[in-house]
């Protein structure tokens, strides 16, 4: 989307040429993308392609060794404490305090965003409960499954309306109920305008809730465009591929059923 049919504002997120080395090696080569208002940026590729590093850098929690990142046309390095007010970050492996209970935890998170003490109240005890949270609130997070520090990590990055969320694997550990709510908020948050970068190794996840798509491969985009355009393969006719045909073959070069055949004709072969 270009900037007249955005009102001339600029992205609310923008990388430009991102890379980082470390040592010798380059994980992230010049990578550059845009996220609007209302739209949800799939990032998808193998294994090593540089997703995990695309969002420390995003998130400030790594320098980029070149390019910058962008937040409403301002770098985020001229106001990094601000700009971290206004995201809302899950992160793949959440890293929370195990001797807080959740209700502590989420305590924490609103105080160090400003959150009023009546508003986080009434935000929190909502979505404790719509995430089936909240007759476990007192409890210490030690305690807590996966999918339940998924759910609490979840409410934290919503707690203070961020404008921007980055989801690195928000579905991991995440019961079938609360991945298919988790889903639909997801989509709603972005018909309310909020501008999602979402990175998830499950593209049955990613075709199903991306406007937007960024396929990357050793550290480097493949492709970029709309899910329709990322869909209509080389000879340009939308719909002509699914996309997971289309992402294996600009990422892996591989036929998926051969290989599969191949292993269960190894698997099923007579053992004498």
């Amino acid at each position: 989307m270009d900037q007249e049919r955005a009102g001339g504002e600029p992205p609310v997120l923008e990388a430009r040429a991102l890379t980082k080395r470390y040592g010798g090696f380059r994980a992230v080569r010049e990578v550059s993308f845009s996220i609007r208002p209302g739209e949800l940026l799939g990032v998808v590729g193998p294994n090593g392609a540089g997703k995990s590093t695309i969002v420390r850098m995003l998130t400030g929690l790594a320098e980029p060794t070149s390019g910058s990142v962008l937040f409403r046309g301002e770098p985020i390095s001229s106001h990094l404490e601000a700009y971290k007010r206004s995201l809302g970050y899950v992160p793949e492996t959440p890293d929370l305090y195990g001797f807080l209970t959740g209700w502590e935890y989420l305590e924490m998170v609103a105080t160090l965003r400003g959150l009023e003490r009546h508003r986080f109240r009434r935000k929190a005890e909502r979505m404790l409960d719509g995430l089936t949270l909240f007759p476990h609130r007192h409890n210490p997070i030690a305690g807590y499954s996966k999918g339940m520090r998924q759910r609490i990590v979840v409410i934290s990055a919503l707690l203070d309306d961020p404008a921007l969320l980055i989801l690195d694997e928000p579905f991991s550990g995440l019961d079938v109920t609360s991945a298919l709510v988790l889903r639909r908020l997801i989509g709603m948050l972005a018909g309310a305008g909020k501008a999602i970068l979402f990175s998830s190794p499950v593209l049955e996840q990613v075709d199903q809730l991306c406007s937007h798509l960024l396929l990357l491969k050793r550290g480097a985009t493949v492709a970029s465009g709309t899910m329709e355009e990322m869909r209509a393969g080389s000879a340009g006719r939308a719909g002509e591929l699914s996309l997971e045909t289309r992402v294996m073959q600009l990422t892996e070069q591989v036929d998926a059923g051969e290989v599969a055949k191949n292993l269960l004709d190894a698997a099923m072969a007579p053992s004498r």
